[in-house]
């Protein structure tokens, strides 16, 4: 792209166990194809459930408690509606239990430096959805961390510590107070938010109003 190319500042606030955050994830891959500003985009945490105790949940009694004997079953069925043309497998069926994401949220905040945070975002959403891993384990995040080029000795020696734990919860607890409700959430330029699981064209449209909006305040 030309120097002068705008820079759309992107903030996306999501949870990995979020199946919407990982279908909002391969619509705005679609959207991003097609943006024509540089983008710097940055993944931004929120714990659908922060008080999931570290060794999680059993997901089949957790969706009984939630949604019924066959709520669970009609969920599935409209996300897997909803995921039609994205190429996402969900495999419910091999998710054994809900983990607490705060360690695969540090993953991503160190993921950042390197230029991966996209790509393990990307990962650590199919290792959950498709393949029914348990991404709240060390072993499997550093499975994640080493297939990205990270320095896997360093994320172990980080995971095992308290290492940007109140950091996650920080950023966390700052997308609530700029009213995000639910993820994911899309967030231009610290200003403009968009929330929801959106079509490439709808988050395209989102992306030029509000790079306009920002170039006006700056003229």
């Amino acid at each position: 792209m030309p120097e002068d190319t705008p820079i759309l500042q992107l903030d996306v606030i999501s949870d990995v166990i979020c199946p919407w955050c990982y279908i909002g994830k391969r619509k705005l891959d679609q959207a991003l194809s097609q943006v024509p500003m540089q983008v710097n985009l940055l993944w931004r945490p929120f714990q659908l459930d922060p008080n999931t105790p570290p060794e999680g949940y059993d997901r089949r009694e957790q969706m009984q408690r939630k949604f019924g004997t066959d709520g669970g079953k009609r969920v599935g069925e409209t996300i897997h509606a909803a995921a039609k043309g994205t190429g996402i497998e969900f495999a419910f069926d091999k998710i054994e239990r809900t983990p607490n994401t705060l360690n695969a949220h540090r993953l991503l905040r160190w993921a950042a430096s390197t230029g991966q945070q996209h790509q393990v975002a990307e990962t650590l959403f199919a290792r959950y959805f498709e393949h029914g891993e348990d991404i709240s384990r060390a072993e499997i995040l550093l499975d994640v961390a080493g297939a990205h080029g990270l320095d896997v000795k360093l994320i172990d020696t980080l995971l095992a510590s308290d290492a940007d734990c109140q950091a996650v919860r920080e950023d966390d607890a700052r997308a609530r107070d700029l009213g995000v409700s639910g993820v994911p959430s899309f967030l231009v330029g610290s200003q403009f938010l968009l929330m929801g699981a959106q079509d490439a064209d709808v988050l395209l449209n989102f992306f030029n109003k509000a790079q306009a909006k920002l170039a006006a305040q700056a003229s």
